[in-house]
Order: C-alpha cells, then structure tokens, then sequence
C-alpha cells in the first residue's frame, strides 16, 4: 500500500484457492455507498493554530530514525526520512488529507481532469504560474516527461524501486502553452492522481546516472517551501532552510533539523531541549505526561528514566510498577529491524543519556564533556556528594523541561494483521484458515492494545483501507465473527479430530511449521542470526507449545505490549517493503517461554486434535529483543483463543533481524504478525500484496507482496477492473468485493490499526500525530508570545 518499502520476493507455495460457495452472500453485502467509508477513527492532533499566532523564524528539531540512505524516494533503499524531505521540498501534484484521501496541491496546481476517455484516457494539468525550481526554471513538461520514462519500467537502467501506473502512460508533452501537461494513458488508470508525487526535477530523472547517483545524497534543485540545505552524517542531521524562491505562503519556521535518534534516547533528547518533536513508545509518553502534570517524582522525569515502554496515559498503573503494558504498540518497519538500526548514533553522551555510572565520573560540565569516558574515570575529583547535587540538579532541570512538553497522540494510517501461510502444512486447508479465523475475538485484540493509550480499540473491517478512506467497508462478515463452535466445526470438516493417532517420531515438531530437524524451520534454527541471545527475551530459539498445559494456557493470556510503528523508513508497500511492526515495549509475559528443551507437562497429548498422525501445531513465529514485546503479547492471546478450539501454537523466537527476510518473504512461518501501510490508491498499490502468485522461470513462484501465499484469480480480476475503470464509484464497489473475497480466503486478518504517540514542545503547533495527513510545513512554527492554540487537542482532553 501507499508508503514504502522493498522486501524479498519469490519464493515457493502452492495456491489456495477460494470457494466460490462461501462468497455469494457477502459479495451482494459488499456493495454500498459512501457512508460505509464513515471517519477516521481518531482525529489529527496537531495543536492547530492559525498563521497569524505563529512566530517568524525559529528551528525546529525533529527526530528521525535514521539520515536517509537516499533522498530519491523512487529508489529501493528510500525510507520514512527520505519521504519527509521529499514532502518539504519538492512538488506534489496531490497530498493526503485528514481522512486519508487524494487533495489537490493548490500551490502547484490550478487544476488536473480527465479531459478524454476515447480513444484514449488524457489527464490534462494546468500548473500554477510560479510555480519554479529553485534555479528559477519553471516546472513544467520536460520534467514530467523525465520521471515518466525514468519509472515507466522501459529501461532497466534506471534502478527504480516501482513503476505502478507510470507504465501505463503512453506519452507526455506540453499543453497549450508551457503551464499546461497533456499525459495520455496506453490504458485506462483510475489512480492517475498518484501519479508525480513528489515530482523531481528532469536534472535527477533525466539519465539513468542522474537517477542512480545524482539525488542519493543531495538534492541541488527543490521546489517546496524548504531547500535541501545540508547534510551532516557524521553528526547524524539534515537541515532544512526556507526556500527564497518559495512562492506559496511563506515558511514559519527559519529551519528543519531532522535528528536521527534512536528511540530509547528520544526521551532524555526532549528533556534536554535538543529535540522538539518525536514519536515515542508509551512508557515514555506515560513519563512525559506525568512530568507535565507535575505529578512526578525526580526519578521518573529525570534524563534517562525513558528506557523501555510502559503503560500509556490513562492506564491507571504506576509508572514504577515495572510491568509491561500489553495495550502499547509503536510498530517498526523491516528497515528497522536491521542491525545497524538497533545501533545508538557514534556521538557523544549528553547528560541526558548518561547512565548513573557516566554521571558519577562529571565534574566540571564544561571540561568534561569534551572528555572521554577513560578520562573522566582517571582524573575524576568531585566528590560523592557533589556528584549527587549534579545528579540531582540534572534531574530538576529535566523534570522542568518535560513539564513544557506534551504528547500527542492518533492512528497511524497502518493495520497490524495476523499473517497465515497458506503454502503448505495446515494452514493449505482452506477450513483451517477459516477456522483460525473465527477463533480469533478482534474486539479483544485491539482493546488489548489500545484502551490503555486512550484511543479508539475497534478491529480493522478492511485489509484495503481504513475507516475514512474512500475504499473502506467493513466486509469482515465474508468471513463471520468469532465463533468457537463453527470453527470446532471447519476443523472436524477438514478431517482433524479430537484424540486421534500421533506418531511419536512427528510430535516434536508443528505440523506444517517447525521443530529443529524441520526442513522449514532449519534456516531459523540453524541461523547465527537467530541463535543470538537477548538479555531481556532470553534464548531466541526457546519454543513454548501453548496449550499441552492448562498453566501454560493461563500464562498465555497475560499482558503484554507493542512497540512503535514505524518506521520511519516507511517504505511504500507498493514498492515491495512490508511494514512489519517492530511492536513495542518491555517486560516480556510470565511464562510464554520455556526454555529450549524444557519437556512438554504430563498428559499434554489429552485432547490434541490429529490427522494422518500428526497433531494440529502451528508454528508462531515472532520477533525476539526489546521492542517486540507487544507483539509477543498479541500473539500469546491469539494463542490462548486458538487453544479453545484445539488448535496448539508453537511459538518460536527469531531475531529481528532476521524475522522478515528469513521467514515471513521466504515463508518459513505458519502465523505470523506483521503490518500494512493503508493507501489512498489501494486498486495500484494493494494489489501486489494479494495477488495469485504465478509460476516463475526457475518453476518457483513469484508471489509479489503476498507472503501469506493465498490468492485467488477473482480477486486479481476484481483488482484489474478497479484500476480501468473512470467511474470513481464502481471503483469502490469493486474494491469492497475484492476485500469481501480476501476475507473469505483467511490468508490474513486484520487486527488493529496501530496507534501513534508524539511527544513535542507545548507552544509547537501545526506539528504532531499527522494521522493520514500529509504535513503542512510552511504553517509549522512556535506560538507567539501571549498566543493560544486552537481548541483543545485529543492529547488536552
């Protein structure tokens, strides 16, 4: 969907196919009107203020998790900072508003219609007249005729990440005069609206070497409100400055200073005033809060209090309670998940980094701090006590600071789903899907997540838009609620029953998943990678099999929690990259692991559903290390569902680094937990994660995005309609019967959409938890003095 990213691709699967029996009823209920699409489900919290409240000049810090590898949002490696400097910067002929939906870019554009359908589609754009790059050339033709060719697919020179919807253009030339851009479509495009944004300028698009090298680490020529202005990777920033040549409303804030800061420092950042804006994972949106309010010790405000997650506001736990809040979630994305991602930035500690021991060897904060760790050991002169009022002053100051800051919170525009592969194993039965499937309480599982951040707990309804969104409808009852006697029922269907023969030689492993000798498991079990260990998970390969045990039953349903979301390295799923979440927090659950090699309780084979003598165990596999607790959470109460129905998981720990490129894309799972971005363009940018996967050359298959490996032919026929078709409302009803379709396949369910926490300064307005929105960042800036804000914001009331 509509935000990025590249993930491995092919691998092998046999198809699942869908009955057409089961679709008749909800196809008729798919059809519907606009009112389907309702609202967002929560709002933007931003600190709205009008213009005339917000200051002239100012710098806004920001974090980000990484300096982007390229400022080329086209090409694979491009993540969430490279999408934030491209929305700064450069043109876009659309952007996303409020609810999710394509607006027009005024500033750019007087107008874009379709002004032919025979014999061909013709979308005509009128550009604003000064409209210019930065080197004073206007924007034009030539530069929309540059990015066509560079992202049509024609010329495999150009190392492009997509080229979704520019393939379908037959030819683009100037207008009437130079304001106007004729594109005409070798085939009809409903999302030609997606198309040139951003736009580059024909320097970066015009040549292969232009696209390949020229805008990896700069970008000479821009046309937005801020310039590219400079890029410190060795301090780890990117500055932006206001864009002389800007011609629409003029920027508020003098410069953007994006930060890459890890997230487990972003706190102690905040308290220290050098970052004004940051998500952050709910235990230190909890301290931030509390700090504000005044309510909270030194300790808990102080620099340094922001390690790990906690319960978010409105939790009604004590933030020294040291337990993990199952409710939070903050999401990665596969970029994330990559070692060098984990790594704190090469720079020096400030004060609000420091852990107790760096702190105790401080003198003089002027001198040391030039000083090395070693130094200040060697030549360290204060004394304890002194030590201790620096201690403490350090904390004052903080715990002042945070009591300026607040968090605002909304919805990412992502779902978190529960994956099924339907490759092999099991899961290749269509029944078991289903009977997953209404095992499941959604209601539950979004409540576990959200209720303790104050935002709404309501299960997604579509796996191709979220509510607001053009596209949504809840079409989950193609599938059916939560049911546990109908899902008894599909499995006695399918053939597994209660106490039949297992064959002692196959117990040990998950039928269709893992055990160590499992073919499908031996890259996992045997990958350095995911034997490494993690002081807070313990052994990444330790297994627990839930439900050979009534306690184990119990223990799986405890607390747990998510972590961010993010990525920022958000890639565009269209593009190939999954967000998987990196979900958050600490504290794993009391007894959902036993150690590798811990023996299976007494009696644990009473009960157990088998077939063909093998015993109904389904292979879970999850991200091990700090941040993935949430996750891990999510997937013990699933777990605890599935028991009710006789279905046993084994849930088996991977590393993050390599849990998306070695099991989820080369499907070396049975369930699995990951997400997906929503698009405002889900006919382009949906249809690769559920497409038919087809034979490839070498006789494997290629399954696009699809990593759950079910697809069908009507729904890629459904997907090909949507997209052809001008008619903006048989595009909707045609979307809403590919989802119904989706849903009664049981590939994958959507569970939640994943919640967003951003922490910023009080008098920061226009900023924030942007929900779908795409930035404003010419209204972004600081309040004048003596200025309010506009009425209270979700994160005030």
């Amino acid at each position: 969907m509509s935000h990025d990213g590249l993930g491995p691709r092919a691998v092998m699967r046999s198809v699942t196919f869908l009955t057409a029996t089961v679709l008749a009823v909800p196809l008729l209920a798919a059809c519907g009107s606009d009112d389907e699409a309702g609202k967002p489900l929560a709002a933007q919290d931003i600190a709205t203020a009008g213009r005339a409240r917000v200051a002239d000049g100012g710098t806004l810090h920001w974090a980000v998790d990484d300096v982007p590898e390229t400022f080329n949002s086209f090409q694979a490696d491009a993540d969430a900072a490279t999408n934030r400097v491209a929305q700064a910067v450069l043109p876009a002929m659309y952007r996303l508003d409020a609810a999710g939906r394509p607006r027009r870019d005024a500033d750019y554009l007087e107008s874009a219609k379709v002004v032919d359908t025979e014999p061909k589609q013709v979308v005509l754009y009128r550009l604003d007249q000064q409209a210019v790059w930065s080197d004073g050339r206007e924007i034009g033709a030539a530069d929309f005729a540059a990015q066509w060719r560079a992202l049509s697919g024609k010329d495999s020179a150009y190392w492009t990440a997509r080229n979704a919807g520019y393939d379908r253009i037959e030819k683009v030339e100037r207008g009437r005069n130079d304001l106007e851009v004729r594109v005409t479509f070798a085939r009809p495009y409903a999302d030609w609206r997606s198309l040139f944004s951003p736009l580059y300028p024909k320097d970066v698009m015009g040549t292969p070497d232009a696209f390949n090298d020229g805008a990896r680490r700069k970008l000479k020529v821009t046309a937005g409100p801020f310039a590219l202005q400079k890029v410190d990777r060795k301090a780890k920033t990117v500055t932006l400055a206001r864009n002389p040549r800007w011609w629409g409303r003029p920027a508020k804030l003098s410069e953007i200073v994006l930060t890459a800061v890890p997230r487990e420092d972003r706190a102690s950042a905040l308290a220290a005033g050098k970052l004004d804006l940051a998500e952050v994972d709910p235990a230190d949106a909890r301290r931030i809060e509390t700090a504000a309010k005044g309510s909270a010790g030194a300790d808990a405000s102080a620099p340094g209090a922001a390690e790990g997650t906690g319960a978010a506001r409105k939790s009604g736990k004590s933030e020294h309670s040291g337990k993990a809040d199952p409710s939070e979630e903050s999401g990665t994305t596969d970029d994330e998940q990559q070692p060098d991602d984990e790594q704190q930035p090469d720079e020096k500690k400030t004060d609000g980094d420091k852990t107790d021991d760096d702190k105790k060897t401080d003198g003089d904060q002027k001198t040391d701090g030039d000083k090395s760790d070693g130094e200040k050991k060697s030549d360290d002169g204060d004394s304890d006590e002194e030590s201790a009022d620096g201690k403490a002053s350090r904390a004052a100051a903080a715990k002042d600071a945070s009591r300026d800051l607040e968090v605002r919170r909304s919805l990412e525009p992502a779902y978190t789903q529960l994956a099924l592969n339907g490759s092999e194993g099991p899961l290749a039965d269509e029944r078991v899907r289903r009977a997953v499937a209404r095992a499941l309480d959604r209601k539950e599982l979004a409540k576990l997540v959200l209720r303790p951040l104050g935002l709404p707990a309501e299960p997604v309804g579509s796996h191709l838009a979220l509510s607001g969104q053009a596209a949504y409808a809840d079409n989950s009852g193609a599938l059916g609620g939560q049911d546990t006697a109908e899902a008894r029922a599909l499995l006695g269907d399918a053939g597994w029953v209660p106490g039949g023969r297992v064959d002692e030689e196959k117990t040990e492993k998950a039928a269709g998943g893992e055990g160590e000798k499992s073919d499908r498991g031996a890259k996992s079990s045997s990958s350095p990678k995911a034997g490494k260990k993690d002081d807070s998970d313990g052994d990444d390969e330790g297994t627990y099999i839930v439900g050979e045990d009534d306690k184990g039953r119990r223990a799986s349903a405890g607390d747990g929690k998510d972590q961010r979301s993010g990525h920022d390295g958000r890639h565009l799923a269209q593009d190939g990259r999954p967000w998987v979440g990196r979900e958050l927090s600490q504290g794993g659950m009391a007894g959902a692991y036993a150690p590798k090699g811990t023996a299976a309780p007494a009696g644990s084979a009473s009960g157990v559903l088998a077939k063909d003598g093998k015993a109904l165990n389904l292979r879970f596999v999850l991200p091990s290390g700090e941040g993935s607790e949430t996750l891990r959470a999510v997937a013990e109460r699933i777990s605890s569902m599935l028991v009710k129905v006789g279905i046993r998981t084994q849930i088996t720990k991977v590393s993050e680094a390599s849990y998306f490129k070695d099991h989820i894309a080369s499907g070396q799972y049975d369930l699995a937990l990951y997400s997906w971005p929503a698009s405002a363009f889900p006919a382009t940018d949906a249809r690769p994660i559920y497409a038919k996967p087809v034979p490839a050359a070498d006789g494997s298959l290629t399954v696009e995005q699809n990593y759950t490996r079910v697809g069908t032919d009507q729904v890629d026929q459904l997907f090909d309609r949507a997209v052809a078709t001008l008619d903006e409302d048989e595009a909707q009803d045609l979307l809403r019967k590919a989802d119904s379709r989706i849903w009664a396949a049981a590939g994958s369910i959507p569970l939640y959409q994943r919640p967003q926490l951003v922490a910023a300064r009080k008098d920061l307005v226009n900023a924030g938890a942007f929900g779908f929105g795409t930035p404003v960042y010419e209204d972004m800036g600081f309040l004048k003095k003596g200025a309010v804000r506009d009425a209270a914001s979700p994160s005030q009331k």
